[in-house]
């Protein structure tokens, strides 16, 4: 039960969550978002690249977040579970999930979904912009973001939800309320 996934509007607070929950859990949380900032901080190609896009609001193209995750699955702290956040993003991405954990003789145990209404996401985006100085962050990049997790991501809910392996979480309130709810989710599987 721990290979899992989080999902969730931008802003949702899924990084959050996820580092509480592979601390208590043990296992590695897999951001496609952390990796993207952090080639593009060191001025790699694939950084580049990712920034074009995350500057227009939009995601990476998938073969290269594909490719991405699947090393990162590779990696041996990855065999007894993980927690994928940001990923997968797309309909095709759960496709492409699907084909490398069969490769490895294993599937996706749990999606949380943290559900949180978009208005309050805009402005604890506005505010973290603000505070950490993220150039990504502007309200009009925001609102296309959330235009682009709504035509793109919303529809994995409804794939996982088929699988009977998708549990929403209310995402608003305190870091401490959040995981209680979703450590509740956890106990009841």
């Amino acid at each position: 039960m721990n290979r899992m996934i989080i999902l969730g509007a931008p802003g949702a607070g899924k990084g959050t969550q996820a580092t509480i929950l592979t601390e208590s859990l043990g296992i590695p949380a897999i951001s496609t978002g952390a990796i993207f900032r952090t080639n593009i901080s060191e001025g790699t190609e694939l950084g580049t690249i990712a920034k074009g896009y995350m500057d227009r609001g939009e995601f990476v193209p998938d073969d290269i977040t594909d490719a991405l995750v699947k090393n990162r699955l590779n990696e041996p702290d990855t065999d007894n579970g993980f927690l994928l956040d940001g990923y997968p993003r797309t309909l095709q991405q759960v496709g492409a999930l699907d084909e490398i954990l069969l490769e490895q003789g294993r599937e996706v145990d749990l999606v949380v979904e943290l559900v949180t209404e978009p208005e309050v996401l805009v402005e604890r985006l506005l505010k973290r912009a603000e505070i950490e100085g993220r150039a990504d962050d502007t309200e009009d990049i925001i609102r296309r973001r959330m235009e682009v997790y709504v035509e793109q991501t919303k529809p994995l809910s409804r794939v996982y939800e088929q699988r009977g392996i998708l549990h929403r979480v209310d995402g608003l309130g305190s870091v401490d309320e959040v995981q209680e709810r979703i450590q509740a989710v956890l106990k009841a599987q």
